[in-house]
C-alpha cells in the first residue's frame, strides 16, 4: 500500500491519539500560568516544557500501541480506529522508532532544562521517563498491575504542574501543589471513563483496575468523585488564599459535566460508554483552560 506524504503525515498524527493529548498540555498551561501570576513567566522555557510534554505522552501512546499488539489477548478486543498497527497502516517496528524518536527530543530538552534551572528537576524527568516506559511496557505493565490511576494523577497532576512551574521559578510552593490536584483529578477521570468502556476486555486480559475489581457501578462513582473533588478545590482555594474570584472560571465546565456524566451514568453497552472517553478528554481540556485563564487574568483583575 502506497501513501502520499500528507496521508502519512495523518497516519502518525493518528497513531499520536490526538484527543488524549489535552491530558499532556493543560498541567503545563495551569503551572506555566502560575509562574505567570506571579511575574517570572517564561515563553521559551514554557514551550520547551509544552514539547517535551507532549512528546512524552505520545511516545506513552505509541508503547502502548506495539505492547498490545505484541499480546496474544488482542485479538478478543474490539479494534479501536487509532490502532494503526492492527489496521495495517504502520508496522510495529515503525512504531517503536516513532516511540523512540519521541522520547529522544523529550530527553534532550530535559538535559537542557535540567541544566539551567538545577537538578531537582532531574529527579522529575527521571522518574516521568521511568514510569511513560514502564505504564504500558515490560512483562507486567504498571498500568495493568492497578497502579494505572495513581500513576496518572501524580505524574499528569502534580509532577507535571510543579515541573513546569519550577522551570520557570526554580521554586516549589503549596499553593502550586494544591492547584494542581484538580488537574490530577481531571485527567484520573479520563482514565477511569476508558476503564469503563473496556471493563469486559480488561478483565478478560487479565488487566487489574479499580473496574474490573469492584465493577462498572463502582467506576461510575470514582469518576463522579473525582470530578467533584475538582470543583470543590478550586472553590476552596478560592474562598481561603484570597487570590479572587477569577478562579472560579472553571465553574463554566459544569455544562460539560453534565454532559459527560449523563454518558457515564446512563451508558450501558460498549458503544455508548465509548462516548464517556472523549467527554471525560473534552471536561479536563475545557476545566484546565478556564483554571489557567482565570490564574493569569488575576495578575491584572482583582475581584
Amino acid at each position: 500500500m502506497i501513501f502520499s506524504v500528507r496521508d502519512k503525515l495523518l497516519i502518525w498524527y493518528r497513531a499520536s491519539r490526538p484527543f488524549t493529548l489535552s491530558a499532556s498540555i493543560i498541567p503545563v498551561l495551569v503551572g506555566s500560568t502560575l509562574a505567570f501570576r506571579q511575574g517570572q513567566f517564561s515563553l521559551p522555557l514554557s514551550l520547551l516544557m509544552m514539547v517535551a510534554s507532549l512528546l512524552v505522552q505520545v511516545g506513552v501512546n505509541m508503547v502502548d500501541e506495539f505492547s498490545d499488539h505484541a499480546r496474544p489477548e488482542r485479538n478478543n478486543k474490539l479494534l479501536a480506529p487509532y490502532k494503526v498497527i492492527a489496521l495495517g497502516l504502520l508496522s510495529s517496528r515503525a512504531v517503536k522508532l516513532g516511540a523512540v524518536v519521541c522520547f529522544g527530543i523529550a530527553t534532550v530538552i530535559g538535559l537542557y532544562l535540567i541544566s539551567i534551572t538545577g537538578w531537582p528537576l532531574s529527579v522529575i524527568c527521571l522518574a516521568s521517563a521511568a514510569v511513560a516506559y514502564f505504564y504500558a511496557a515490560g512483562p507486567r505493565p504498571l498500568g495493568s498491575i492497578g497502579l494505572g490511576h495513581l500513576l496518572v494523577f501524580v505524574f499528569m497532576g502534580p509532577v507535571i504542574v510543579l515541573g513546569s512551574y519550577y522551570v520557570q521559578t526554580q521554586t516549589f510552593t503549596a499553593e502550586v501543589f494544591w492547584f494542581s490536584i484538580p488537574i490530577g483529578c481531571t485527567v484520573t477521570a479520563i482514565l477511569v471513563a476508558n476503564d469503563l468502556r473496556d471493563m469486559e476486555e480488561d478483565h478478560a486480559a487479565g488487566k487489574i483496575t479499580p473496574v474490573t475489581l469492584f465493577g462498572r457501578q463502582s467506576g461510575r462513582w470514582g469518576w463522579t468523585l473525582l470530578v467533584t473533588a475538582s470543583f470543590v478545590i478550586v472553590i476552596v482555594l478560592t474562598v481561603t488564599g484570597g487570590k479572587g474570584i477569577l478562579n472560579l472560571l472553571p465553574l463554566l465546565a459544569l455544562f460539560q459535566v453534565i454532559r459527560a456524566s449523563r454518558v457515564v451514568w446512563l451508558a450501558k453497552v460498549r458503544t455508548e460508554l465509548a462516548l464517556a472517553l472523549p467527554a471525560s478528554a473534552k471536561l479536563h481540556g475545557q476545566f484546565g483552560f478556564l483554571l489557567s485563564a482565570g490564574v493569569g487574568l488575576g495578575r491584572f483583575i482583582s475581584l
